[in-house]
């Protein structure tokens, strides 16, 4: 009966142990962010760079994550020389993510749930220019790698400039007010 109890007592130990929050720091130079703005007469896409993030699991589970995203090193990849120059000013700038006020953007995981093996549905509070909302997704954890892709309506974060559902008169200057991020976090 003593025996037993011990085994029992290992067991739970060994469980509690076992279940305990593992903090995973992400590899920022290894991370990446792709974006993706649409407008009517084309698109562009460029890359924005972390600063610091971590995913947290029990086990293999998901179960938690935040990351800081440095708005300065935002930039257009489609473009170069000048052009490039005129669009990376123009996004940094008040019109759109206004970086010298707002230098990072931040995301942090709220709700997580189980969708299928190694696919998690995932609610989360993005805030940009200082404004927070609640943005989902789906994320899929393969080994050191976790990836998504999700819109963002960037009209949440009083970023409006040539908006059609704000200017309805604006033809074809319009661009649309969600735009794409493709993420790839390394751990």
């Amino acid at each position: 009966m003593k025996n037993l109890k011990s085994i029992a007592l290992a067991l739970v130990a060994f469980a509690t142990i076992s279940m305990t929050a593992q903090t995973k720091k992400i590899d920022t130079a290894g991370s990446t962010i792709e974006w993706l703005g649409k407008k009517v007469t084309g698109q562009h896409n460029g890359t924005v760079n972390f600063k610091e993030g971590a995913l947290v699991f029990k086990g293999k589970a998901l179960k938690g994550g935040s990351f800081t995203v440095d708005m300065n090193s935002l930039t257009a990849t489609d473009l170069q020389g000048e052009y490039q120059g005129k669009l990376n000013g123009h996004l940094k700038a008040d019109d759109f993510f206004g970086t010298a006020k707002f230098p990072t953007a931040t995301l942090v995981f709220k709700k997580i749930g189980s969708k299928a093996k190694d696919v998690y549905a995932v609610t989360a509070d993005l805030t940009i220019k200082g404004i927070t909302k609640p943005v989902t997704f789906d994320i899929t954890v393969n080994g050191n790698t976790a990836t998504t892709t999700f819109n963002v309506d960037r009209t949440k974060y009083g970023i409006e400039y040539n908006s059609k559902s704000i200017f309805s008169a604006i033809g074809d200057k319009a661009i649309n007010d969600e735009f794409e991020l493709k993420v790839t976090l390394k751990f």
